[in-house]
């Protein structure tokens, strides 16, 4: 929330016809046995120009795509 990428809500400020979308938390285990937590969203209930405006992927450069 510091950062502005996102804001949180009351359910009552819900306009009326539209959903929540849910969030779920992702762990993973790295190598060195500590936790990494990511918090998701379920991308499957968004609906394109409603919920959201922009997406993005993450992408590899093809030099780092070589030394692997």
């Amino acid at each position: 929330m510091d950062n502005g990428s996102w804001e949180l809500i009351c359910r009552k400020d819900v306009p009326p016809g539209r959903a929540l979308v849910r969030l779920i938390w992702v762990y993973k285990r790295k190598r060195n046995g500590s936790l990494k937590a990511r918090l998701c969203v379920q991308g499957c209930a968004q609906v394109p120009g409603v919920d959201y405006e922009q997406t993005f992927c993450a992408t590899m450069r093809a030099t780092s795509l070589r030394t692997l």
